[in-house]
């Protein structure tokens, strides 16, 4: 069970993930599809055989803890907005489909399984920014070499608007079942796909004048043979 924050309303929300999905190469453009499939291309990842897929993940993959642990030093984030299934309608998250970039060379559908899946507690409800969706920005950085850098930027107008990527999973309306989770794919990355030791990521919406946000550290553990 995990406990949301209603932002600005001081409500709380309990949710029993049931099930978990990753959005992948949910690009709104071709262009910025091939831009993601050319930049995992040139770290070993066999291109997707359609767009959008839907990754199936263990449900209890996600969190809300500002740690999670991963099997060696090749793991990053990825920012993405997240869509929740709740008894008071589909809310609005920020999270991270935290990747193991070797496993993804060989199956990306194994990549998304093998590491937990970082979402904030603060979230919106959809409603309330379904209508100016296309104003809403999301930003990540990433701590690489002991350095905060830039990871990715730009307007969610990059990526599949709600309303069709739920249609193309196969729901007439834009609205998640409760205890559906999914992450709606993310933006390129500046400077390359590359491991980091922590991430932090918001999404902000001008028109309402708000933000939601979240971070999290990566611990390594040893790959022991």
């Amino acid at each position: 069970m995990t406990t949301f924050h209603l932002a600005d309303r001081g409500e709380t929300l309990e949710v029993e993930t049931r099930e978990l999905i990753i959005a992948g190469w949910a690009g709104r453009e071709q262009a910025a599809i091939d831009e993601h499939i050319e930049e995992l291309r040139e770290i070993g990842v066999t291109p997707p055989s359609s767009t959008p897929l839907f990754y199936r993940v263990s449900a209890d993959q996600l969190t809300t803890a500002d740690t999670v642990q991963v099997l060696g030093e090749a793991s990053s984030g990825e920012v993405e907005v997240v869509l929740i299934g709740s008894p008071r309608g589909t809310l609005v998250g920020i999270g991270s489909d935290h990747t193991d970039r070797e496993a993804e060379a060989w199956s990306v559908a194994h990549s998304k399984q093998v590491c937990a899946k970082p979402v904030g507690r603060q979230v919106w409800p959809l409603e309330e920014v379904i209508d100016h969706w296309d104003t809403l920005t999301m930003t990540a950085w990433a701590t690489i070499d002991g350095s905060e850098v830039l990871y990715q930027q730009g307007g969610v107008t990059g990526l599949l608007h709600p309303a069709d990527l739920l249609q193309r999973f196969g729901l007439e309306e834009p609205c998640l079942a409760p205890g559906q989770v999914m992450l709606c794919g993310t933006l390129p990355v500046i400077g390359g796909v590359r491991a980091a030791k922590a991430f932090r990521m918001r999404l902000e919406d001008p028109v309402l004048g708000r933000t939601l946000a979240h971070a999290y550290r990566v611990q390594t553990l040893p790959v022991i043979a």
